[in-house]
Formats: C-alpha cells, structure tokens, sequence
C-alpha cells in the first residue's frame, strides 16, 4: 500500500498536506505553527492514501494515519509500506487508529519484523515507546490506548476506510 509522508522522522513540526491547496505546510493553530513540544516524531508520520476515516462512524474525519519506521523519509515522499501493527487509541473520544508499517524496499528497512507477533518479540521496547510518544505529545489531547492489532487487522481496517476508485 502507499503512504504519503507529511512529518519526517525526528521532526517536531506539525507538518499536513492542505486539503484545499494540496500543498504541505506547518498545521497553525490560534495563529501560531504547531511544535511538537515534547520529543520528535519517533518515525516518518504521515496517511495511507486514499483512506478516509469517517465522522459519522467515530472517526476523526481524515485519511487513516500510518507510521512508518525507518531512516527519516522528506515532506511529500510516496512509499509503498507493508503493515506489521495497528495501535489504536482513542483522542478526545475520537477514535484514531495508526497503523505501524515498514517500507516494502528491503533496503530502507531498519526493523526487521514482517508480523506484529515478530515485532513485540525483537523490538518489545519500541511498543512502549511508540504508545508512550502518542499518550503524551500533545499535552492538551486525552488520549487513550485501547489497544494493538496485528497485521491482518490493520489490512481490515485499511480495506474498510479505502475510497473506492471511480470508474
């Protein structure tokens, strides 16, 4: 699957892709750009394409987040990923489900684990980390673990929020 990059690896700007411009630029908010006060992005932040994560079905009404672990990727790079875990929380009652991925390219790959099973074996500590980044990045958002999904449920998931191609 693709996944479009917003946030590089080790970047602390809160980097989107403007729906309207279609252009990347720092998310501002009460006019000022948003800096991630707390560590930087602990992997290449970004949406796999041509997802939608519905309001009306307790989504938080953009394209499902994907996090992908390597060597930091820049703004606006295409990459096709392979899924080995979903974490799911909950922000601010929203529910905001991040797949975790692995580039498809052997040699752009920093962890090697094909399966959730495989990756919470070898890299037990990157699990902490990663919940620990979300829980605590954004000081202002309740955020809330439910829990983590292996790879098949991850690819359900993406399947269900995919847009379907118009013919």
């Amino acid at each position: 699957m693709n996944c479009i990059i917003e946030i590089p690896a080790g970047t602390s700007k809160k980097i989107e892709l403007d729906k309207t411009s279609k252009k990347f630029a720092v998310d501002v908010r009460n006019g000022k750009e948003r800096i991630i006060e707390y560590l930087p992005y602990p992997g290449n932040y970004g949406f796999i394409a041509s997802t939608y994560s519905n309001r009306d079905e307790g989504g938080d009404g953009d394209p499902l987040d994907v996090l992908v672990l390597c060597e930091s990727l820049k703004t606006g790079t295409i990459l096709e990923t392979k899924p080995i875990a979903m974490l799911r929380l909950l922000d601010n009652g929203e529910e905001d489900f991040k797949v975790i991925c692995i580039p498809s390219d052997r040699k752009l790959q920093t962890v090697s684990a094909e399966t959730f099973t495989e990756f919470s074996e070898k890299y037990p500590s990157a699990i902490e980390i990663i919940e620990m980044w979300f829980i605590n990045y954004n000081p202002s958002d309740r955020v809330k673990i439910i829990g983590w999904s292996d790879e098949k449920e991850a690819l359900l998931e993406i399947q269900k929020l995919s847009i379907p191609l118009k013919n």
